[in-house]
């Protein structure tokens, strides 16, 4: 079995390096799927109040058998949740679906700043976590203005920033932010989906010399970062070639040259932060 190593968050935490993303994993199905990926190796299941299945993650955590402490369980408040009593009581009701007492990682799912309430979300976490029902804080989607904003407003720096990050959209400049403020880089599509850039040059060059597929090295890529990718996938063989990316290393000049595949166009739909909302 194959277990990922950590990080260190910067609130004493730790967190995986590869996680399971589960959007769309429902039903009896997605249960068996996450069963599958947590005795494959999975120690972090990636949920959200909008994927509509922490009820299933919650329950292939019962059925897996894993002591409660050696999961690391994210989710996420949505876009109508923003204003304080109501992200206060979105966390508590994803508490209830899920069956867990405390979430170790929460995160606020989009900025949505035309309503401007973000803002009220975080401070909504920030208390959530000294009452225990969270863990470790964080948010998703966030921009530097973003960040600085709610950073200033509260003295609590976010543990982790979840983006859109993959081949075609490496987000350097975001990447660059984070480490100035101590926070971690979760990436989400970390494959980029349908435009996962299997067939280019520097991820096919890479695979041949190491004898691993191109998924491999595109993941490796998001470890040599040092951002967390949380690739889904419900098929158990690809769940553990996703997570086999712990026993080789790519070369400086590898790294650079997957991440010169971005373009600025790279996003995979409308998903700029300052514009794209979600409720």
């Amino acid at each position: 079995m194959t277990l990922a190593p950590t990080y260190p968050l910067n609130d004493g935490r730790s967190l995986p390096q590869v996680g399971l993303g589960t959007y769309a994993l429902r039903g009896e199905d997605g249960i068996a799927a996450m069963v599958a990926a947590l005795e494959t190796g999975y120690r972090m299941l990636d949920t959200a109040v909008n994927y509509e299945n922490e009820t299933e993650v919650g329950e292939a955590l019962r059925r897996s058998g894993l002591p409660r402490e050696e999961v690391v369980v994210t989710s996420k408040i949505p876009g109508r949740h923003h204003a304080y009593a109501d992200a206060v009581a979105s966390t508590e009701a994803s508490l209830e679906r899920l069956g867990l007492d405390y979430l170790d990682l929460h995160l606020i799912h989009w900025p949505n700043p035309s309503r401007g309430l973000f803002g009220e979300a975080w401070r909504a976490l920030v208390d959530l976590r000294e009452r225990g029902l969270v863990r470790s804080v964080g948010v998703s989607n966030f921009t530097e203005a973003h960040l600085e904003r709610i950073i200033d407003e509260t003295g609590v720096t976010p543990a982790v920033n979840q983006i859109e990050l993959h081949p075609l959209f490496p987000q350097p400049e975001m990447r660059a932010v984070h480490e100035r403020l101590g926070i971690r880089t979760e990436s989400w599509s970390p494959l980029g989906k349908r435009q996962a850039q299997y067939a280019a040059e520097p991820v096919r060059a890479a695979a041949s010399r190491l004898g691993v597929s191109p998924a491999q090295v595109i993941l490796r890529w998001h470890v040599e970062l040092g951002a967390v990718p949380i690739p889904k996938s419900g098929d158990p063989a690809r769940q553990a070639e996703n997570l086999a990316v712990f026993g080789f290393s790519l070369t400086e000049e590898e790294v650079a040259a997957i991440s010169a595949l971005g373009r600025p166009d790279g996003r995979l739909f409308g998903g700029d932060p300052d514009s794209h909302e979600e409720m």
